[in-house]
């Protein structure tokens, strides 16, 4: 499975003492494909960095790039697809041009989608996905 984490996911998973960290852990597991876009890898590393310190952001990116079942993805095409924070097309767009299954994020800003017949995007929520992981 293919799947995009916006960045407000990877923050609330990362703890190892989050109900959530079921996903993180289950990407070193590798039950699940990371797609990732140079625009994703930054934003990830500027927000972990805030949240969490310098040295922990810069463990995390390393894993990442590591990791064999991080892809990455450079889109080719702006979509621009979503108006309210068009910062979150890095998401979209890359979703689309790794060909993902889920793009996984608690924003509002993407609901927009739902509306959008093409091109589809499967947008879910962190526990959908905790749910998924569990199967």
């Amino acid at each position: 499975m293919k799947v995009i984490l916006d960045c407000n996911i990877i923050v609330t998973s990362l703890s190892s003492r989050s109900k959530y960290f079921l996903i993180f852990s289950s990407l070193f597991e590798e039950k699940f494909q990371l797609l990732i876009s140079s625009e994703i890898m930054l934003e990830y590393e500027e927000i972990v960095q805030k949240k969490f310190g310098e040295r922990v952001a810069k463990d995390f990116i390393i894993t990442l790039s590591t990791l064999e079942n991080v892809k990455f993805v450079e889109p080719s095409f702006r979509w621009n697809l979503i108006y309210d924070d068009p910062d979150d097309n890095k998401y979209t767009d890359c979703y689309l041009a790794g060909s993902a299954d889920f793009l996984v994020t608690e924003d509002k800003h993407f609901g927009v989608l739902a509306q959008t017949n093409f091109p589809a995007i499967n947008v879910v929520k962190i526990t959908e996905f905790l749910d998924l992981l569990k199967r």
